[in-house]
């Protein structure tokens, strides 16, 4: 009995010191991935395990490192090439387009009649809205694709806000719209001042292009800062407020001055700070929300 005791005590202290021994190579494991995380590096595992399955375990978790690092460098090089797609393809289109514009203003300095002047003003108000569009595809697929750095800093939105719509008074007034400001403190948040400014002016492009009459803006704070522009509109039946912000989507299929992409642009650079952006239909009044992160101080 003595013999049997003692026996089994052997065992349960080689166990022990066989599970100790297990638990300090996970430990060596897990040191070594959090070394990898932190130093990103693509030092392999070592092993010193003596069970099969752990050692099993030790190379997947390698195999699937190697996977990962395959497929990060991958996605790198996917990135540049991309980029360098969006240069070239953005050269060639504004290339010709320079040239189209270049030869519209010699017309112009010529003698032409009145219908001949009417339609080169044709002419040169399609080319415009080409470039337009050139330009906020290009945008929207950058943005889409690169990670940009934001300049985060303690910002005056109602003022930015204020400023934005007064440099942009010409294109209400070219479509006959009426803008009022409702007045309200001044309300600072933490933003990229050059993003935000990109959102207020696509903001801006939107009323100026689908608004039914006037149109109000607001710079409100709740839990964040808002900045909200309203407006009546056509046919809202017709309009899907979930899918205002999906990229390509227009209420209208029919229309030619606009892509769809100037509200996605808005969301994807309000996603970037922090932001949120929301589309609310009261009757025909359209409402549209970006909410940006609130500076308190």
């Amino acid at each position: 009995m003595a013999i049997a005791v003692g026996v089994l005590v052997i065992v349960i202290i080689l166990l022990s010191l066989y599970i100790v021994f297990l638990q300090l190579q996970l430990r060596n494991i897990n040191r070594q991935l959090d070394k990898r995380l932190a130093e990103h590096t693509r030092q392999p595992i070592s092993l010193e395990l003596l069970n099969r399955e752990l050692n099993a375990l030790a190379i997947n978790i390698n195999k699937c490192l190697k996977v990962e690092e395959t497929l990060r460098l991958k996605g790198i090089r996917e990135e540049k090439r991309f980029k360098e797609l969006i240069a070239n393809i953005s050269h060639d289109l504004r290339t010709p387009l320079t040239a189209i514009k270049g030869y519209q203003q010699l017309v112009e300095k010529g003698e032409l009649s009145d219908d001949q002047r009417r339609k080169l003003q044709v002419a040169q108000k399609h080319a415009d809205e080409l470039g337009n569009l050139i330009e906020h595809f290009f945008e929207y697929s950058y943005l889409l694709n690169v990670k940009s750095e934001s300049n985060i800093e303690r910002i005056n939105v109602t003022n930015l806000v204020t400023e934005c719509v007064a440099a942009s008074v010409t294109i209400f007034e070219e479509n006959h719209l009426k803008v009022c400001m409702e007045e309200a403190p001044p309300v600072f948040a933490l933003i990229d001042k050059e993003m935000t400014i990109r959102i207020i002016q696509n903001l801006i492009r939107n009323c100026a292009i689908h608004s039914d009459g006037d149109v109000v803006v607001r710079v409100q704070s709740n839990e964040n800062a808002v900045i909200s522009f309203s407006n009546p509109v056509k046919d809202a039946a017709e309009i899907d407020v979930n899918q205002l912000f999906d990229r390509f989507y227009t209420a209208d299929k029919a229309r030619r001055k606009a892509t769809g992409l100037g509200l996605s642009i808005v969301k994807l650079l309000a996603a970037q700070m922090g932001g949120s952006t929301i589309a609310e239909l009261q009757g025909n009044i359209i409402s549209i929300r970006v909410e940006l992160p609130l500076s308190d101080h």
